[in-house]
């Protein structure tokens, strides 16, 4: 049935209104760029940091107070980020080492944090991205930290242990696994390729729906899908990034066992390319420690947290691999060094410890 002729009018005219406020938009966007590119040059002349996540965060903060709606605060932040993204490219692009190839939730967790304008390195595996890193390539990498089902990816936490990166930032993604093929239904798929923790978050399904499939771990869930496409009856678990870069078909939605999977990733970077973030309010301060190997080390490591009433969020565990049965700590803390609390804590702690690092303190983020 056809629109009555006044619908149609009334259509027109207000088609005619989002031409006008898109012009006028447009217009605005190009002179909020023209005076990003005066900022950069000061920050040129001056020699500081062109990208400020802090300064991100609090542009972002106060568009969100401001808003009266309709649109939503998660999809207002999603807008300011690209807008902002999109001027510091025009300033100096960031070169972000990440997880490839594309198409993998690093990728997405580094879209997330810097934008889509950002000049994404594709790496093999989280050493590279380490690598990249420290050796300049790229100014930050993206690696994963843990995950709400699985724990700790244990690599990276053994690549912090002597990388002079710290972290300055963080994302935690919500993260659903899809089954991909180069043709739809399950019939006749032999091979499942994913990255092993995807493998564990979706064992429940597999068991059951594809129980004699061979499951074969890769570098990454992109990797799998890139070689999924290439054979009829392989499939991959991947994102749906990945299936629309591959050409993949979705043969099953979301079939992780956890229906809330979370992956966190770390934002990291050398000193010298980035400070530490200065005290937002709600931060975090992560750690890794060893402490001598005798009676009571551990209550003694912890003592000073409650003395100074300073709250941990995560601790974890990991072999120093010295045969000896030795451990490193891996701590997280509510708070940042500066506060007079947590500076206090901190300096007890270190003064227990055989070995101290401090991989960061940063601002949380909301989940997305």
């Amino acid at each position: 049935m056809s629109d009555s002729p006044i619908q149609t009018e009334a259509l027109a005219h207000l088609r005619t209104r989002i031409d006008e406020l898109d012009s006028r938009l447009l217009a605005l966007l190009n002179e909020r760029a023209r005076v990003a590119e005066e900022v950069g040059e000061l920050k040129r002349r001056e020699g500081t940091p062109f990208f400020r996540p802090d300064r991100v965060a609090q542009v972002i903060a106060k568009v969100q107070q401001a808003n009266t709606g309709p649109l939503l605060n998660q999809h207002v932040a999603a807008i300011w980020r690209e807008i902002m993204s999109a001027c510091l490219a025009l300033e100096v692009p960031q070169r972000v080492a990440v997880l490839g190839p594309e198409g993998t939730f690093t990728e997405q967790a580094a879209i997330e944090y810097f934008g889509s304008a950002a000049n994404l390195i594709y790496c093999n595996n989280f050493d590279e991205v380490f690598h990249a890193t420290t050796a300049g390539t790229a100014q930050f990498g993206v690696v994963g930290m843990e995950n709400t089902t699985e724990g700790v990816v244990a690599r990276s936490f053994d690549l912090f242990l002597h990388s002079p990166v710290h972290v300055i930032g963080e994302v935690s993604l919500l993260v659903r696994h899809n089954l991909l093929r180069s043709s739809a239904g399950l019939d006749g798929i032999e091979v499942v390729l994913a990255h092993p923790q995807a493998l564990m978050q979706c064992q429940r399904w597999l068991s059951e729906h594809l129980p004699q499939a061979e499951r074969r771990a890769v570098s990454s869930n992109a990797e799998g899908a890139r070689l999924a496409a290439d054979h009829p009856n392989w499939a991959a678990l991947a994102s749906e990034r990945a299936a629309a870069r591959f050409g993949l078909h979705i043969v099953a939605h979301a079939i992780q066992d956890e229906a809330w999977n979370r992956t966190r990733f770390a934002v990291i970077c050398l000193p010298q390319t980035m400070a530490m973030p200065g005290p937002s309010g709600h931060d975090c301060t992560s750690l890794v420690v060893s402490v001598p190997n005798k009676p009571g080390s551990v209550h003694d490591m912890l003592t000073p947290l409650k003395k100074h009433g300073v709250s941990m969020t995560r601790f974890e565990s990991r072999p120093a691999k010295s045969g000896k049965w030795e451990y490193y700590f891996y701590i997280d803390l509510q708070g940042h060094p500066s506060e007079p609390n947590v500076a206090a804590a901190l300096a007890e702690l270190q003064a227990c410890c055989a070995f101290y690092k401090m991989l960061g303190a940063y601002p949380l983020v909301q989940d997305v």
